[in-house]
């Protein structure tokens, strides 16, 4: 059977186990924790770039660089699922590419909040030399890095896949998994060694950065407190890494679930269908709350920026 067709078999049956069990409803609710949440992250992006202040700390680039991932994952979701609704015929070369670039987007965001607690380690750890070895410029750099790094396999795997024959030329549902699943048929251990090494390292890197944050602070008073600012701080932050994290464990499990027969097409089709419109849409909807306003600084600029607004408002109109 040529790729053409088990790929139009695959998107057939998808379709129509999601018509059989209604999930289409479950776009709804991702549409508005979509819209909600890309009314939010723009404005806090705006704040921090707009102040000079902010845009020099690495902190805030770095939450800035992960509101602008989650913000390119959300946009290419939402799109994709509209297509999806709307039995839009998409050309299979911009399905890959939206599935690089969706892959793309969420290990960016999955790599930058790693970063972000490394940061914060390396800032208690080191405070007085903190700032000459993290510059704006440095941070810039490294940055662009985490998006290369990010992207280098997603796009290794569109290109292999381009080169081999057989594809069709549209499909009527475009989905990452079954992008990646029918890729996963020729590179399987890539795929499944790309994700788990990717999710180990980030993962060992935030326990051991968090232990040794502890082990510093421990004796300076911080953690007394049952409600410490330190430790509602990294409740929240442990809470949004968890909600990070946990939906790439599932798209892995989804992946091994891809190639099992013995595995009902249904539970395949409500396990990707809940990770992708539930999951996986949870910490980029916190994100700009528990990352973004907590933080003092960018809360009292948006305050600064809305009274300027008001006040210019008010001069034009008199």
């Amino acid at each position: 059977m040529t790729s053409s067709l088990l790929i139009s078999n695959l998107t057939g049956e998808w379709l129509e186990s999601l018509r059989r069990w209604h999930l289409e409803y479950f776009f709804i609710p991702t549409t508005v924790v979509t819209v909600a949440t890309l009314l939010a992250n723009p404005v806090l992006v705006a704040c921090i770039f707009l102040s000079r202040a902010l845009r020099q700390e690495t902190r805030y680039l770095l939450v800035a660089n992960t509101l602008t991932a989650d913000m390119v994952y959300l946009v290419l979701n939402m799109v994709t699922n509209i297509c999806n609704t709307m039995r839009v015929q998409i050309p299979w070369l911009v399905c890959e590419l939206g599935t690089a670039i969706t892959v793309t987007s969420y290990c960016c965001a999955i790599l930058t909040v790693t970063l972000m607690v490394v940061d914060t380690y390396a800032a208690v750890r080191w405070p007085l030399r903190y700032h000459d070895v993290l510059p704006p410029a440095r941070t810039h750099r490294i940055l662009a890095g985490v998006w290369v790094m990010a992207a280098l396999y997603p796009l290794t795997l569109l290109i292999m896949s381009e080169m081999e024959k057989g594809n069709p030329h549209e499909v009527a549902f475009c989905l990452v998994l079954i992008s990646l699943g029918f890729i996963q048929a020729n590179n399987w251990k890539g795929i499944h060694i790309y994700f788990f090494v990717a999710a180990l390292i980030c993962a060992l890197l935030i326990f051991v950065c968090y232990i040794q944050l502890y082990m510093v602070t421990r004796t300076h008073g911080i953690w007394h407190s049952r409600f410490s600012r330190a430790r509602v701080t990294l409740l929240a932050h442990g809470v949004l890494l968890l909600l990070y994290f946990a939906p790439g464990f599932v798209f892995t499990m989804e992946l091994f679930l891809f190639q099992e027969k013995a595995i009902s097409q249904d539970v395949r089709v409500w396990i990707s269908t809940v990770n992708m419109c539930v999951f996986m849409l949870l910490p980029r909807v916190f994100a700009p709350y528990l990352y973004g306003l907590r933080y003092r600084e960018i809360s009292d600029t948006l305050m600064q920026l809305l009274h300027q607004h008001r006040r210019l408002g008010q001069t034009t109109v008199s």
